[in-house]
């Protein structure tokens, strides 16, 4: 059962309301001021919350605006609930981020309608998105459906990219984020010796380009194919349009950003601190886990050795070593670019040091 969390000052449309709820087989809690509703949202985590905007002590905007900031109720769903109907309270509120505005008095269909649609695309934000271009669509047109764009998925550009092919180079101003429809993809930044140092492993499903497109500036970082790869191509207008108008989308954003920048600490403390057998050990986990399908479950990872050595942070000599080592002590075995993992729990003991 869903619980709904019902801020109105009014007491007898507060009953009226909250009976109706309960009718549709949602649980409600109940608050007769926005400080009171602001207390109950902490305690209590409501999957969504409904709020007037007139009330004594806090009122409705400043009840959105206290819920936005906490990291425990910012991304539950918020419809207003108000008799101001005119044009800027309602931009206001949007603004805000409020996920819908109904206009007292309205017909009981037309709040549980509301209702309903915000808790099922809620649902399935927090769930995200299956890692195939058709799961982006159905991610993407749940996004359009609620107004914050009309046309971000119409005529979907794919860009076919051969292996070795790069995609775009550090210092490059993108005009669109990349989504990898079929492939595999690193990134990586050269220095002053023309030396790389692999920043990134993509595979099906992730993006590329689309910290360059949210601080507004250019890219970091190069991109190369590692195999034959089809990417699909999201305008960077309509990403950011989408971004600023939509909260649920920016907080799927927000989390792969926190992500990356996890991941980016730790590969920076592994090349610091971890020995270059570590480190082949780290890389054949990550490849394996970034890159493994049911399909070639039993396989390690299909790599050259001079990416592979790239993204250890070592010379390909000693990486060709190294792997001898591995093979001898029965962790791996090879055979041409392909690198069998033959005791999981072995390497992942020595990835881990």
């Amino acid at each position: 059962m869903k619980t709904l969390l019902l801020i109105e000052d009014d007491p007898d449309v507060r009953e009226n309301t909250a009976e109706i709820l309960e009718l549709a087989n949602y649980k409600v809690l109940k608050a007769e001021n926005g400080r009171r509703g602001v207390e109950l949202a902490r305690q209590e985590t409501p999957d969504l919350v409904l709020c007037d905007i007139m009330m004594p002590e806090l009122d409705g905007y400043g009840v959105l605006h206290l819920l936005g900031r906490d990291p425990a109720t910012a991304e539950v769903p918020f419809i207003f609930l108000s008799a101001k109907a005119e044009r800027s309270d309602v931009r206001k509120g949007m603004e805000l981020g409020a996920d819908d505005y109904l206009t007292k008095p309205f017909e009981e269909s037309e709040l549980l309608n509301a209702i309903e649609g915000r808790l099922k695309r809620s649902d399935l934000f927090r769930k995200g998105f299956d890692h195939t271009l058709d799961g982006l669509n159905d991610f993407l047109e749940n996004a359009r459906g609620t107004g914050a764009m009309t046309e971000l998925q119409k005529d979907r550009k794919l860009r076919q990219v051969a292996r070795k092919e790069i995609i775009f180079h550090e210092g490059d101003e993108l005009r669109s984020v990349f989504f990898i429809n079929k492939g595999k993809v690193r990134t990586f930044k050269m220095n002053n010796d023309g030396k790389e140092l692999v920043t990134g492993l993509q595979g099906v499903g992730d993006f590329l380009g689309y910290m360059s497109v949210l601080e507004g500036g250019r890219v970091s970082e190069s991109a190369e194919a590692m195999e034959d790869t089809e990417l699909a191509m999201i305008p960077r207008e309509e990403l950011l349009s989408l971004l600023y108008k939509d909260r649920d989308v920016s907080i799927r954003f927000i989390k792969m950003l926190t992500k990356e920048v996890k991941d980016a600490e730790k590969r920076l403390l592994d090349l610091a601190y971890a020995s270059v057998r570590q480190r082949v050990a780290q890389a054949l986990v990550r490849l394996k886990g970034t890159y493994g399908t049911a399909e070639n479950k039993e396989l390690g990872v299909r790599i050259s050795r001079e990416d592979l050595a790239t993204i250890v942070g070592t010379a390909t000599e000693s990486l060709i070593r190294t792997l001898s080592d591995l093979k001898e002590e029965g962790l791996i075995e090879v055979k041409g670019r392909d690198i069998r993992i033959n005791d999981p729990q072995g390497l992942e003991k020595l990835a881990r040091g």
